[in-house]
């Protein structure tokens, strides 16, 4: 369920896979990476491009469903392997954290909610950025929190564009 190139620019750390990726073994192939492109303004070729995009999640594995969900990623695939993997990554400019878990690893700190840490992204701008899960579960948490497409997903468009294109950097509006 990984996708790395030392080449890649655009890193996406997510959970862990879901049941569907799992089946597949494709990364994001399901509501979400449909909602995730969307949101990075990119297509599916570019997407699963690993000189362009790295895909590595907090855990290989699916780790079954809860009461409420997946089951958080297994624990010992990052204490194991993510460092090394993010070793093997030199030429990343943009790091989208994607949920829970994977914020909690990258960022470190006191414990806070995912909305407390993607409403402050712009305290890490512009070499990572926080985001909810894409998941169709989080639709409550995007209608609860219009400043999300407002002000994040333009500014986060514009990055990925920029870093594709190879352009100068964008400032924040």
């Amino acid at each position: 369920m990984l996708q790395l190139h030392p080449d890649a620019r655009i890193l996406i750390a997510g959970q862990a896979p879901g049941r569907k990726v799992h089946d597949t073994g494709i990364p994001f192939n399901d509501p979400s990476g449909i909602r995730l492109r969307q949101w990075l303004g990119i297509d599916r070729d570019t997407f699963y491009d690993p000189q362009t995009v790295a895909l590595l999640p907090m855990g290989f594995c699916y780790p079954g469903t809860g009461k409420h969900g997946d089951l958080p990623p297994r624990a010992e695939c990052a204490a194991t392997w993510r460092r090394p993997l993010l070793e093997q990554l030199p030429q990343i400019e943009l790091t989208l954290v994607l949920g829970q878990y994977a914020q909690a690893w990258h960022l470190g700190g006191p414990r806070v909610g995912v909305t407390a840490r993607v409403r402050d992204w712009r305290t890490h701008w512009p070499a990572l950025v926080p985001l909810p899960h894409p998941s169709p579960r989080n639709n409550r948490w995007l209608s609860q929190n219009p400043w999300f497409e407002a002000e994040l997903l333009p500014a986060l468009q514009a990055r990925v564009d920029h870093i594709l294109r190879g352009a100068a950097e964008p400032g924040l509006e």
